[in-house]
């Protein structure tokens, strides 16, 4: 399991959301230095959300999300409104190491297939529950499609890995839903990354606990941001050492 900062991007800028929605609140103008310092301070990976391709389909932020990717040395996963197969290809392009799919492969299995073809294990899924539901557009949307059945769809199309939030709790500081976590990963085999609620260094002692050969890695944002703990600290849990200022 390793630790996965995020940056959320809305009209160029690194800000915050709760459950979905936004607080108005701008962590930084300068979004590639925030990728750079998570980089600093250890980061084995990053995560990239583009929320306004999220909410209108339309990237907004691909120049953006281009300059951060060359920008870093660590690998990037890029999500948010990935709805044709061009654009995928087009973060791969960048310089990306894996992309997240989102609403229309969720809504079209075709294209989900289409991607799981020509991409691989590049591609991940995004499923964004609440309970046992799933949300789409940027969570605007409830569906009535169930998380496990569909996962069960996502085994025989030999989906690699999963990124499950939490929408009730993703923004919130409430900490991780570690009894839905658990349940999640022993009802497929399929690799997942787990976000939406990480509030204190106890969360990441809990996850690397279960002991999980599916748990891949956890997503962190509000807490890392509000100084909950360091990345540091997280990573020591984790008995990961951040690289020297030489390295």
């Amino acid at each position: 399991m390793i630790i996965i900062p995020a940056i959320d991007l809305k009209d160029g800028k690194a800000v915050r959301y709760r459950k979905g929605k936004y607080e108005k609140k701008v962590y930084s103008s300068n979004p590639v230095e925030a990728a750079l310092e998570w980089q600093r301070q250890g980061a084995q990976f990053l995560h990239l959300v583009d929320l306004d391709g999220a909410f209108t389909g339309k990237q907004k932020n691909l120049k953006l999300i281009e300059k951060i990717t060359r920008s870093l040395k660590i690998p990037v996963e890029v999500s948010g409104g990935v709805r044709a197969l061009d654009v995928a290809e087009k973060i791969f392009n960048f310089g990306a190491k894996r992309v997240i799919l989102g609403t229309r492969a969720i809504e079209d299995i075709g294209f989900l297939k289409a991607c799981i073809k020509k991409f691989g294990a590049k591609v991940a899924l995004s499923l964004d529950a609440s309970g046992s539901m799933l949300g789409l557009y940027g969570w605007k949307k409830q569906t009535a499609i169930n998380l496990g059945a569909f996962i069960k769809k996502l085994e025989a199309l030999r989906l690699k890995t999963i990124v499950y939030t939490d929408r009730q709790r993703d923004g919130t500081l409430q900490g991780l839903n570690i009894t839905a976590i658990k349940k999640m990963l022993k009802s497929t085999s399929i690799d997942m990354i787990v976000s939406g609620g990480v509030a204190s260094l106890d969360d990441i002692k809990k996850l690397s606990r279960l002991k999980l050969p599916n748990l891949r890695g956890v997503i962190v944002g509000k807490a890392l941001y509000e100084k909950r703990f360091s990345l540091k600290d997280a990573l020591d849990i984790l008995s990961i050492k951040p690289p020297t200022k030489h390295e």
